[in-house]
């Protein structure tokens, strides 16, 4: 894509952003989940690299759900993962529940504690205001209202540090 064409899309998602934005409500069924969804939006636009567009009120759309459905997905996860903590903690298995050691090997840990090694040290290479937003957002799960709120500083602030530490980890962890 062009740069004079990126600014185009940069510029239709600043044009139809209430309408972007009435669209992801709708989807989500909360206004703060859309701001979330909107900004994330926003980031992708401006750090993407995507070829020519033939119809870019399309594509955005299409950006914006496709950012809905991978938020359900989480969703649905990380429900999974909690039930299955609780079962694993409480217990409780039920019978259709293959009952097998679950518990890690210790190549699997090594591996883990590798990796979250890489991302603490990458997290904590980042600039202070990117770092706390980061910190604040994916780690402690505020929405980028709240975290604008929290440290005093608008959402256009908190949208450019996530910015900043995203493109940051992935250069340092690749994608």
């Amino acid at each position: 894509m062009s740069l004079e064409s990126h600014q185009g899309l940069v510029g239709l998602l600043e044009e139809r952003r209430a309408e972007l934005r009435r669209f992801l409500v709708a989807r989500t069924g909360s206004e703060a989940d859309a701001d979330d969804l909107l900004s994330e939006l926003w980031i992708k636009v401006n750090t993407g690299q995507p070829g020519p567009i033939a119809s870019p009120t399309a594509y955005l759309f299409r950006m914006a759900n496709n950012l809905v459905l991978d938020r359900i997905r989480e969703a649905r996860r990380r429900e999974r993962r909690e039930s299955e903590w609780t079962a694993d903690r409480h217990g409780l298995h039920s019978t259709l529940m293959e009952v097998s050691d679950s518990s890690p090997n210790a190549e699997q840990l090594m591996v883990e504690s590798g990796e979250a090694r890489r991302l603490a040290d990458a997290i904590a290479q980042l600039p202070a205001g990117a770092q706390r937003v980061l910190r604040r957002h994916k780690l402690d799960g505020l929405s980028h209202g709240e975290v604008a709120a929290e440290l005093g500083i608008s959402k256009s602030a908190v949208e450019k540090h996530m910015a900043v530490a995203m493109n940051h980890l992935r250069r340092l962890l690749g994608d």
